[in-house]
């Protein structure tokens, strides 16, 4: 669903309000965060979709990293995980659907989380994902919401895993581009969440389905500052721009992603139509985009590169403002 449909649909919802409540639907954050006491408050969050990858483990790892990927945004701990699984049991053997499950079994064991159950239902489309349920310290909460001028912003991985599965259903993409994106993708982004929480950083968010672009709006929107982006600072996948040249390769979501920013962006004559397509791109099981202190930024970079987000890089910055993103 887009992000404007889901708009409408949530807008006639009743507000909820509670004192233990401390991440709502508000400020379009990455999970809702209930407090328990003191000492611990509860991360919850569901994400599921169909294939972008052939492999079914593959698929099931990819779907499983994308899920816990929300615990992790907001700098906590997954603790449990329930599979959500559509299937069309007539015209698939069983075996596909057991893959796919073992592949997100090893994501959740991976991340150190416990599977504790889940539904199916039959249906004409294969859907997988998760429900996961984490923890952290109320005060260590890290949210969308609180970049401040004069921070710095971090992606920590490459972008482009849109462009590139729509080449891959096309039959064009090579299997050195849908493994460099797999690769990606199945890695957990839970040493980025341990280091974003030493490091006391202001904001951050999982890059996901609204592509680099509409994320980082709803931070800067949340936080009620403008985020200035440097193009050519963003890391891309190898062969990213050459498919983002055509229109072909772009995905509905591209469009969508581009009606949910609207006049809130404003760019320079430097920035070429393949970056802009990509910067547009939604994302699976993406990087973190970070706000941090200026002082702590190049330390944070090297922490995170030792950690093995290998492309993690600067890519701007955070000044006063009402909710822009400037593209340099």
């Amino acid at each position: 669903m887009s992000p404007l449909d889901l708009r409408t649909a949530l807008a006639g919802l009743p507000k909820f309000t509670d004192d233990n409540l401390l991440v709502g639907l508000e400020t379009s954050d990455d999970a809702g965060v209930y407090r328990l006491n003191g000492q611990t408050a509860l991360i919850q969050t569901v994400d599921f979709f169909t294939p972008i990858v052939d492999d079914p483990y593959a698929f099931g790892q990819i779907s499983a990293s994308n899920a816990l990927s929300d615990i992790y945004a907001m700098g906590g701990k997954p603790l449990t995980a329930m599979n959500i699984v559509c299937f069309p049991t007539k015209e698939l053997p069983i075996d596909v659907l057991q893959k796919i499950l073992e592949g997100g079994a090893e994501r959740i064991k991976a991340a150190g989380a416990v599977l504790v159950g889940g539904h199916s239902i039959e249906d004409k489309e294969i859907k997988y994902g998760l429900s996961v349920t984490g923890i952290i310290s109320p005060n260590n909460i890290i949210t969308n919401a609180n970049a401040k001028p004069g921070d710095v912003l971090i992606l920590t991985k490459p972008i482009g895993t849109g462009i590139i599965a729509t080449a891959l259903k096309k039959g064009d993409a090579s299997p050195s581009d849908v493994k460099e994106i797999v690769q990606s993708m199945i890695q957990l982004n839970g040493g980025a969440a341990d280091l974003i929480r030493q490091f006391k950083a202001n904001a951050a968010t999982d890059v996901s389905g609204f592509g680099l672009l509409g994320h980082a709006f709803e931070m800067a929107a949340a936080g009620r500052v403008n985020l200035i982006i440097v193009v050519s600072q963003v890391p891309f996948f190898r062969n990213a721009r050459k498919f983002a040249l055509h229109k072909k390769y772009l995905t509905k979501g591209n469009k969508v992603n581009r009606l949910l920013i609207g006049d809130n962006l404003t760019q320079s004559n430097v920035v070429d139509q393949s970056s802009k397509r990509l910067l547009f791109d939604p994302q699976t099981s993406g990087g973190l985009l970070i706000a941090v202190q200026k002082s702590l930024a190049d330390e944070l970079v090297a922490c995170l590169r030792k950690c093995g987000y290998l492309s993690t890089r600067i890519i701007g910055f955070v000044t006063e403002g009402a909710g822009q993103i400037i593209l340099e």
